[in-house]
């Protein structure tokens, strides 16, 4: 009689443990999806916001959209160094790598990087990304061309 009151109790205990590592397995994949989605919802920080935040963003690599100020492109030994702006803030950009083609004045683009300092607002990169659409070429033509002048 022991051995058939103990299997149902060993049953009910396979069945608790499986069902506890299935709720286990669930939970963490709906972190992981959460935590994913979460962390692309936002793309990048405008100047102002990264400004506004730059005591929270501290030195954490996040992406950085803004326009480039015209005349403040300087090439460098490593890449490029140029101010983006934003109405009247600016943040003064170092990058390190080749700029993509399209890179100039007067355009937006999103960089990826960090602040050097918690206060300052200067901020290194190591990716610039031009940022337009076929929407932002059909209103600037004049903004958005390559080196040898043809529209892209």
């Amino acid at each position: 009689m022991t051995s058939e009151v103990a299997q149902p109790r060993l049953a009910k205990r396979h069945r608790l443990r499986n069902v506890s590592a299935l709720l286990v397995i669930c939970g963490a994949v709906m972190f992981l999806l959460v935590e994913g989605i979460s962390g692309s919802l936002n793309f990048y920080e405008s100047v102002g916001e990264a400004l506004h935040h730059r005591s929270e963003l501290k030195e954490s690599t996040f992406r950085l959209e803004g326009v480039v100020l015209p005349g403040s492109i300087v090439a460098t030994n490593k890449g490029a160094s140029f101010t983006l702006v934003e109405g009247n803030k600016r943040i003064d950009v170092v990058n390190t790598g080749t700029p993509p083609q399209l890179f100039q004045g007067n355009i937006p683009v999103v960089v990826s990087g960090h602040f050097t300092s918690e206060r300052g607002n200067h901020f290194v990169s190591n990716q610039i990304l031009v940022k337009h659409s076929s929407s932002y070429v059909a209103a600037h033509p004049d903004r958005v061309k390559a080196k040898d002048g043809t529209v892209r």
